[in-house]
């Protein structure tokens, strides 16, 4: 049995043993961003004496909550604050004599919502198939953590979820030592929001050298341009009553108050499916977009594992959700994208949600991702995957919707079970080398699953693995839809 017990660069943790893991939860990574800290660039922690239990998951950053939802547990209250950044590290039950690699893992949710405490990201199965070392963590959400607020003085910053990232980044450096794990050998793995802010950090200098690997499920290069951005802020402001020379009062009110004008913002604005929130170019943080950084090599050493699911789209664009007229749908596509000749591009899809749901899997997930992984593709090996798998007959799972993916990486299949489907032999094979291949690519090989010499991603072959009951290896799948986006 490994010691439980460990000391940090801040002081003693104490650990437990769950499930045959040894997992310390609650970790500060960072002083609580409150008060005056509010708005402003994470700061080390404040170090403590004695041992501090380590055997509760900290607080989730404050955010909306909605009824139900994919993601959410079946009668889980979390308990939110301000005073949210914590970590947790999952390590096998027993010392190791070499250093493990170490997967981070950055949760998703819009950068609006969701934590690395939730049981949809328990890492028991990742420590106990591969031998490494799991590393989830809490950030800054919403106006919180990405709004715009660097042009309003010294005492501000933009892209504060992004630092907060960063800040557990180094805490990983200075400690992660003293769980097994080796920080030269550090894998950033991340969905949705999650990777979207891997893009961010592979094209922050701040972040350079902190991983060595990414992951990245269902997202790449998303931001919002610092104009449009700006009057978000402005907005805000205005929703909360405060003029320009009262900013300072941004630092004092309620969090309840700011939480609540984000959210009447958002619907006043009509921003439907288009994040208000988000990571936005910089000088002092992001000094460029993630793509144009990506291009231009400054990631260069960073080996890349990137897919998308088939139907992105399905888990938002619903069969009885109300078909949006053409002006909102290409709005939204062009304020999600960035991407011009909207109406040329949506005339090519069904006037349908299927057709709306597709659009949005093309537009938002897939081309981005295929044009990121084309772009690190020419100074790091890069592995594209798309994971196609259903459960035919069900009202969600009966395509390969956004997120569904991440119960097999995490082989946390049991979530399932609790929305009444029984797993089957073919489910469970499927999460086996799914996860495998993760952390395969996280021990720097190849991440092969099954017999397929699965070869780096390049522009000639574009060689993609096919996650499904069955596995695949093609090459250039749906190049017609490819070429007619501009990729």
């Amino acid at each position: 049995m490994r010691e439980l017990q460990v000391d940090t660069r801040y002081g003693a943790l104490k650990g437990q043993n769950i499930n045959g893991v040894a997992v310390w939860k609650g970790i500060p990574y960072a002083r609580p961003p409150v008060n005056e800290l509010r708005f402003e660039a994470p700061e080390p922690p404040v170090s403590w004496e004695g041992v501090k239990e380590a055997d509760q998951f900290g607080p989730e950053c404050i955010q909306p909550r909605t009824e139900g939802g994919l993601f959410q547990t079946p009668g889980y209250e979390p308990k939110e604050s301000e005073d949210c950044l914590y970590l947790n590290v999952w390590a096998p039950e027993h010392a190791t004599k070499s250093k493990l690699p170490v997967m981070v893992w950055i949760h998703g949710g819009a950068f609006v919502s969701g934590s690395g405490s939730t049981s949809f990201y328990d890492a028991t199965q990742f420590v106990k198939r591969g031998e490494v070392i799991v590393v989830t963590m809490n950030y800054r959400l919403g106006p919180f953590g990405f709004m715009h607020l660097s042009p309003l003085g010294e005492s501000f910053i933009s892209n504060a979820g992004l630092l907060d990232q960063i800040a557990a980044l180094e805490w990983v450096q200075e400690n992660i030592e003293c769980f097994g794990g080796d920080p030269s050998a550090v894998t950033v793995f991340g969905e949705s929001a999650g990777s979207m802010s891997i893009a961010a950090l592979m094209a922050m200098p701040k972040a350079k050298g902190l991983f060595q690997q990414a992951i990245m499920q269902s997202g790449a290069s998303q931001h919002i341009p610092a104009e449009q951005a700006a009057q978000v802020t402005a907005g805000m402001l205005q929703m909360l009553g405060i003029r320009s020379d009262e900013v300072h009062k941004l630092k004092t009110m309620p969090a309840e108050q700011i939480l609540a004008a984000g959210e009447r913002f958002k619907e006043q604005t009509g921003a439907g499916l288009a994040l208000l929130f988000q990571p936005v170019v910089d000088q002092s943080t992001l000094p460029k977009s993630p793509i144009q950084a990506i291009k231009d090599g400054d990631a260069r050493d960073v080996r890349l594992l990137i897919g998308t699911n088939l139907d992105e789209g399905a888990l938002f664009i619903r069969p009885e959700t109300e078909i949006m007229n053409d002006g909102d749908i290409v709005r939204a596509m062009e304020m999600m994208t960035g991407v011009p000749d909207g109406h040329k591009i949506a005339s090519q899809y069904p006037k349908t949600t299927d057709g709306q749901a597709q659009l949005m899997t093309d537009l938002f997930f897939w081309r981005s991702s295929v044009e990121f992984a084309t772009a690190q593709s020419k100074y790091a090996p890069v592995f594209m995957y798309r994971f196609d798998w259903t459960l035919e007959g069900h009202p969600l799972l009966n395509k390969a919707i956004h997120g569904g993916e991440i119960a097999f990486v995490f082989h946390n299949l049991q979530f399932f079970t609790s929305m009444g489907i029984t797993l089957s032999d073919s489910m469970q094979q499927l999460a086996s080398r799914m996860q495998d291949a993760w952390i395969t690519f996280a021990k720097g090989e190849v991440p092969n699953p099954g017999d397929y010499h699965w070869a780096p991603y390049s522009t000639k072959d574009r060689e993609t693995i096919i996650f499904n009951s069955d596995i695949e290896l093609i090459q250039d799948p749906d190049q017609e839809k490819r070429i007619r986006l501009g990729l």
